[in-house]
């Protein structure tokens, strides 16, 4: 061997070992994908992978959030549109339709170009690089963060907090905010922080940290609420997913889907759901 081939030949082992250290090339996004996740593997970049079967489902098929439905629908109808349209905050009992509602008003508008993408709570720190990513596209964006809460020292809400209201940038006309949780201000909020500093290592100034708490979800432009079902939604709610799935409701359903949420101490509509899932697959 030459001493130009041997030379040749190290090149190519160190070529091998950097190869081994640097992270992969995040994918190209296929954007004729409708519905997207946001994925970051270990030490890398975050990239959108396609949802190849994306959850869809009819704004008919919720129940007893008629109020909550008319305005999410209004509010991306003005979106697609090109009109102002203002980020969405649902909050409430759990298995209320919350996160059924986004996915169902994205399904609503698909066809006219609409696209979503799943955000996971853990990856909000890189937000910054995925509006940098849509913000230049034709399309219109929903990002969906799906039962978002924060915890005492998270950090990745202040990245949330600048993406939607505080970057130097402008925000982006084709993005849109919908996320939904269980807690209403989506960080904890603690009975001392109502009691007067009377403690030694307290904040002197209390009030500063409870603003700090609220001010998350103030920047979400539109707020909505959903409460529990009651007895009468809950059975209305049982009966439309028994007979959407194909099974017939009798005299006898109704005290079979009682004591089935009597089973689970809840009534919502994510419980009529798995009611009638085990009432048609038993009968």
């Amino acid at each position: 061997m030459s001493q130009f081939d041997h030379l040749i030949s190290r090149l190519e082992q160190l070529i091998d070992r950097v190869e081994q250290v640097l992270p992969a090339a995040a994918p190209q996004t296929d954007w004729s994908g409708s519905a997207f996740r946001w994925r970051v593997k270990a030490g890398d970049k975050g990239y959108l992978q396609v949802v190849k079967n994306p959850h869809k489902i009819d704004l008919s098929s919720l129940k007893n959030v008629e109020t909550q439905k008319q305005a999410v629908v209004r509010n991306t109808k003005q979106f697609v549109s090109g009109r102002s349209a203002n980020n969405v905050l649902l909050t409430g009992a759990r298995g209320t339709g919350k996160s059924t509602l986004i996915k169902a008003c994205w399904n609503e508008f698909a066809d006219d170009g609409l696209k979503i993408i799943e955000v996971d709570k853990t990856d909000l720190i890189q937000l910054a690089d995925i509006v940098d990513l849509v913000s230049q596209r034709p399309e219109k964006f929903i990002i969906f963060c799906d039962d978002m809460s924060f915890e005492e020292g998270e950090s990745t809400y202040k990245a949330l907090k600048s993406a939607l209201d505080g970057s130097i940038a402008e925000p982006s006309a084709n993005i849109l905010f919908y996320a939904t949780s269980n807690r209403r201000h989506l960080l904890p909020e603690k009975m001392r922080e109502n009691l007067d500093v009377s403690y030694e290592d307290g904040e002197i100034r209390p009030g500063d940290s409870i603003e700090e708490k609220v001010s998350l979800s103030e920047r979400f432009g539109l707020w909505l609420s959903f409460y529990p079902f009651s007895q009468d939604d809950y059975l209305g709610t049982a009966r439309y997913w028994v007979e959407y799935l194909g099974g017939t409701w009798i005299e006898t359903s109704e005290f079979e889907a009682l004591l089935w949420h009597r089973s689970r101490g809840a009534r919502s509509g994510r419980i009529a759901w798995q009611f009638a899932k085990d009432y048609v697959g038993r009968l």
